[in-house]
Order: structure tokens, then sequence, then C-alpha cells
């Protein structure tokens, strides 16, 4: 593995809707249990959007994906197993996460998590964070890779 291949961050303009939908999917075909990927971005940055084409991938077929802005938890079951799709938006504390069982989660699942700043320093040191923000009249999407990511980045 040389150098060049540990690609540690890269950007890709998201000119629209059905392009934040793609780089879910192609995201959701690469995530295998155990995968963190953190969704940073303002309300309406499109955080949603690309975990629905991530769920999309990861079960295989086309998917009604809700905002678990209210459950906090959506879960779904595809061929790799299970993948948990968190909004800790209305988290008070970092710690309330844990009664979620979201450490369990990061063990044996693949996670999306929304709004991740919420649990403070306890995220996963293993994990690829995506930052949303508007570009125009579409998005920019920043990935930065961390531990075992940053050799995963350079396939999506």
């Amino acid at each position: 593995m040389t150098a060049q291949s540990l690609v540690d961050s890269r950007e890709i303009a998201l000119p629209d809707a059905a392009a934040t939908i793609a780089l879910g999917r192609r995201l959701g075909e690469k995530m295998e249990p155990g995968d963190v990927v953190c969704l940073f971005g303002n309300l309406g940055a499109g955080k949603t959007t690309l975990s629905r084409g991530a769920i999309e991938a990861w079960v295989g077929a086309a998917e009604e994906a809700p905002s678990p802005t209210y459950t906090l938890v959506q879960t779904y079951d595809g061929p790799r197993g299970e993948l948990w799709h968190v909004d800790l938006y209305r988290l008070k504390q970092p710690d309330d996460a844990w009664e979620l069982g979201l450490e369990d989660a990061f063990a044996y699942a693949a996670c999306l998590i929304e709004w991740p700043e919420r649990l403070g320093g306890q995220l996963p040191r293993d994990r690829l964070d995506i930052a949303l923000a508007p570009d125009g009249e579409g998005r920019m999407a920043m990935l930065n890779a961390h531990g075992a990511w940053r050799e995963k980045l350079g396939t999506i």
C-alpha cells in the first residue's frame, strides 16, 4: 500500500439532490458492519438525502427512509447486516446516546449519524466525516477519513 493510496480527504461537488443520493449510494455500497459515517451540516444541508441513497444501496432496493429526527434511530436490514440511521439533533447531552445502544451498534452494525457533534469527543476513532454545505444551487461534500476509513475513501 503506497502513501498516495491512503487518501485523508476529498471534496465532491453535488449540483442537485440526485447527485447527493448518488454519493449516498456509492457510500452504502462500500460500507460494512462496524463502519461509522458522521454527517455534518446545518438543517436542510442534505444529510438525510445522502442517507437515503446509502440506505437504498445497503438494503439493495428502494426503501422509504424517513428522517429519524423524532425516533432518533431507524434500523435497516440488508445482506451485509444491520444499518443504523441515527439523528442526534434532539440529544440534551452526549451520554444520552449510549442509552440508545449506540456503542453496541458501533461494534456490529453500519452507522450513519446525523448531528454527530452532539456526541462531543466520544466519536469512534475509525470513521468517515462528511460535511455538507451549500454551494450555489447545490452543495459541496467535504469527506475526511479517520483511521481505517483512510484506505476506503479512495474507493468512493
